[in-house]
């Protein structure tokens, strides 16, 4: 069965003047236009198509590939205003348009904004929103403290970076957690930090330092006999120097440091760490 708005694979039915015809089910007898035909085909033969409608609303199959699909998330530029809504590029001929009620702040043409596609009851045709907790989940469901989850970071507050998580929820990633270049529209491998009392989810990026520290400590105590006993990262330096080198936080940089010192097998000095003698 074809669904709108998705990547389907669908049964070759004849070919005719103005292209293909694919099997729909439901939606009927699917056109793949001439220009997307392959060169060798048969009937009875399976294509990868995705399904949308066209600008006079017909149901219509394509060989591209769009940005976003029905249910997802994708980082998307705005290329017109009118008074209908915003229209965004979304890879296809005919732009993905985000009505003024799916908007909860004004959007600029030229602008990149992370868009959420649904199919509306009314209309049938596919939509865009920019009003995510609308449509993902901002409680907990099912997800597990030091879960692997991925993620696409979705927006900024004061509170650190907003993430749609596997597609259907969302979490924040404190500042505090956050140790690496981020941008709008990354998608990113992450972990369930831990789930709040009220059930919002909180996220970051690696482990958290329990689970890190000893195969850090071991790597840390293995560098430094490999470089003369010592190294001038101490606990004091930049976030971004520690990510590059160690792909960990300061925290957890430091949290290892620490386990070290005590048990004696480093000295912590003001500007570089060493073996201890």
């Amino acid at each position: 069965m074809a669904i709108l708005g998705k990547t389907n694979y669908l049964e070759i039915v004849r070919a005719t003047d103005y292209g293909l015809l694919l099997e729909g089910g439901h939606l009927g007898h699917i056109l793949l236009p001439n220009k997307f035909m392959p060169k060798d085909y048969q009937h009875g033969e399976k294509l990868e198509v995705f399904i949308y409608l066209d600008t006079n609303d017909e149901v219509v199959a394509t060989t591209q590939t769009p940005k976003i699909q029905l249910g997802e998330c994708a980082f998307l530029k705005c290329v017109d205003m009118n008074k209908t809504g915003g229209f965004f590029d979304w890879g296809l001929p005919k732009d993905l348009m985000v009505p003024y009620a799916e908007q909860s702040y004004k959007i600029y043409p030229d602008l990149y904004y992370t868009v959420y596609m649904y199919q509306d009851n009314a209309s049938k045709r596919l939509v865009g929103s920019i009003k995510l907790s609308k449509h993902l989940e901002e409680l907990n469901t099912n997800f597990k403290p030091q879960q692997e989850v991925d993620l696409m970071i979705c927006g900024k507050s004061k509170l650190g970076f907003k993430a749609v998580i596997n597609k259907t929820h969302l979490g924040l990633i404190h500042h505090s957690d956050v140790f690496k270049p981020v941008r709008l529209g990354d998608n990113v491998k992450g972990y369930i930090k831990d789930i709040r009392e009220d059930k919002k989810i909180n996220l970051c990026f690696n482990l958290p330092a329990a689970k890190q520290q000893g195969g850090l400590a071991s790597q840390i105590l293995e560098d430094l006999k490999n470089n003369g006993g010592e190294s001038n990262m101490t606990d004091k330096s930049p976030p971004t120097e520690i990510y590059a080198k160690w792909n960990v936080s300061k925290g957890s940089y430091k949290k290892a440091l620490g386990s070290l010192y005590k048990q004696k097998l480093i000295v912590i000095n003001k500007d570089k760490i060493e073996l201890a003698k």
